[in-house]
């Protein structure tokens, strides 16, 4: 992993800038405590191990951690964050996750899948019915339902603003003065699912959200509503979504899939009509980790020279983040 974060001319700037060490160990080992016993400073990347309390102990220099990446509340100890500068990089894959999420929007809008599976068939039936009858399938000026309204939510807003949608948006965290210059509507939970014919769930991982959308909450969703998921998979009881996609009551795209990632190859979800998955690719492409990389190093190069960093996640924080 570490050679799609930092190719070879943002490896020739860390040597500019610092000495260091590269480590791949997943796992806290022996080695690895003695290379962090007298570090400054530690990058880590999504298969770094998790770090707890007793690093304090084990890297006593140790001044600043710079993740590359969003997610940090489940990756270092609580603790840590007051004892540390610690720094994370989610703003490079905002834009690009709600990409994913526009692409789902508007594949699961114009109903392309079903197109595309009776095109597979030994019939030309499809074209005439689109010809004699029209086809009822359209996004622009429709209503979106959003739950999560941070980055990734109004990137998304932000993207398809060209398509004069009606979005309604839960999101309690969110202010009503941090939405008056988005096209968007603030609403309670149950009216908006009620009313969801396109779902997209933006939201953070905590333990509010955890389950969010459940046996009783996916009941409220009308009958064919689509839920597209690009932001944790745990904001879905899975088994009650597999449960009612099995029925043909509702449809989704899902980016994400947890507590099931990597999805098992013989899980339902792989093979029913109406579902898309993909392999939580929304912020995963290369571009945009070496945006990452880039962000994480800027960090840190104002750190050692005295400067305020951009993207520092203190312990106030951490309620509201996955």
């Amino acid at each position: 992993m570490f050679e799609s974060f930092f190719p070879p001319d943002h490896q020739a700037r860390l040597t500019r800038l610092f000495n260091w060490k590269r480590d791949s160990a997943r796992t806290i080992t022996a080695a690895f405590n003695k290379k962090l016993s007298a570090a400054d400073a530690l990058i880590t990347t999504w298969d770094s191990p998790h770090l707890h309390e007793v690093l304090i102990q084990n890297a006593p220099t140790l001044r600043m951690i710079a993740h590359c990446g969003g997610e940090v509340k489940s990756r270092f100890a609580a603790r840590l964050f007051d004892k540390l500068t610690i720094t994370n990089a989610a703003e490079p894959m905002s834009r690009p996750t709600a990409e994913l999420g526009a692409a789902f929007l508007l594949y699961c809008a114009r109903d392309i899948d079903r197109y595309r599976a009776e095109l597979r068939r030994t019939s030309d039936r499809i074209y005439a019915d689109a010809h004699i009858h029209g086809t009822a399938e359209y996004l622009v000026g429709r209503e979106v339902a959003m739950i999560g309204f941070g980055r990734i939510g109004r990137a998304l807003v932000d993207l398809l603003r060209g398509f004069d949608l009606r979005w309604t948006v839960y999101d309690p965290l969110v202010p009503r003065s941090s939405a008056e210059s988005y096209p968007v509507t603030l609403s309670e939970l149950k009216p908006l699912l009620r009313h969801a014919e396109f779902l997209v769930l933006t939201a953070a991982l905590t333990e509010r959200t955890r389950g969010l959308l459940n046996r009783k909450t996916l009941a409220l969703l009308p009958d064919g509503a689509t839920i597209i998921n690009i932001a944790r998979g745990g904001l879905i009881d899975l088994p009650a979504l597999t449960n009612e996609v099995r029925r043909k009551r509702l449809h989704c795209a899902l980016d994400v899939t947890d507590p099931d990632e990597s999805l098992p190859v013989n899980h339902p979800l792989r093979r029913l009509p109406g579902v898309i998955v993909t392999p939580h690719i929304a912020g995963s492409g290369r571009h945009v980790r070496r945006a990452i990389a880039q962000t994480v190093i800027d960090d840190l190069e104002k750190f050692f020279r005295g400067k305020p960093v951009q993207n520092r996640v203190t312990k106030t924080m951490l309620e509201r983040m996955t």
